[in-house]
């Protein structure tokens, strides 16, 4: 009994730690983003459901919709038109990126001469990765890393001289090739279904809330050492504590439970 209430106790440390909470509900210092979440009510399209709380502004959101948006002048048609089916899943990761305030786990700093932090490794639920590529997986680019390699002589991106544009299917032959190549390991693929607590969600109805709140909690009490962890469904009697705990307790403590 003395050992549960000494797990409780360390629970509701790792909870309430100054640490966790600065991670949460926290807005990038990026390109674009506010420098702290609030209510947008004008948010365009697909980055509405990040209206009540929002990291990026109404003309952003409406950017992110565009072929060749200001924002970072990227050409989604570098080699030809991009199907919309397609396309619409880079419109809902550009969303998730300039306007979601519960990346905070995953924020780390850069060298960039655009941005002073990024995102790295943000666990993505199975189906968003899945998704995505499946509705991609016909279309063709010339590059694996869509973050460098590119020719921008003219102001926008374009396929390198010598590159050879080839079916999303031969670039990336996986979904987790997918979304964890494209933007140099901003995501992570995972086996953590949507609704599970242990992913990112780019796709929800903001109507049954914010889902992707919970998960930022649940890696911020583990800290950094949680978002590196392979999600596994949790069972038997010590499945209410968050899997991130059970890495910070000691062995012998461990043995207690």
């Amino acid at each position: 009994m003395a050992a549960r209430w000494v797990l409780l106790g360390l629970w509701a440390a790792c909870i309430t730690s100054p640490g966790g909470a600065s991670l949460l509900n926290i807005c990038m210092d990026a390109k674009h983003h506010k420098a702290k979440p609030g209510p947008e009510g004008e948010l365009h399209g697909q980055c509405t459901p990040w209206k009540a709380n929002a990291c990026c502004t109404g003309n952003t959101s409406t950017e992110a919709h565009q072929d060749q948006s200001y924002l970072y002048r990227f050409n989604w048609n570098h080699c030809g038109v991009m199907p919309r089916k397609c396309k619409r899943h880079f419109i809902q990761d550009t969303c998730l990126y300039e306007c979601s305030p519960n990346l905070g786990p995953w924020i780390v700093k850069t060298d960039s001469s655009w941005r002073r932090e990024r995102i790295l490794h943000v666990p993505l639920c199975k189906e968003d990765c899945e998704e995505w590529w499946e509705d991609c997986k016909d279309y063709v680019t010339c590059e694996e890393n869509w973050h460098k390699g590119w020719n921008w002589a003219t102001g926008t991106n374009h396929c390198p001289w010598g590159t050879m544009c080839r079916p999303f299917k031969q670039v990336f032959p996986r979904a987790a090739d997918l979304c964890e190549k494209i933007w140099s390991d901003s995501y992570r693929y995972t086996t953590a279904p949507r609704g599970s607590g242990r992913c990112i969600q780019m796709w929800f109805d903001p109507a049954q809330g914010n889902p992707n709140v919970a998960v930022a909690k649940y890696y911020s009490w583990g800290g950094r050492a949680a978002a590196d962890m392979a999600w596994k469904p949790v069972v038997g009697a010590s499945s209410s504590l968050p899997a991130a705990l059970l890495i910070l307790l000691p062995p012998a403590l461990l043995a207690l439970i």
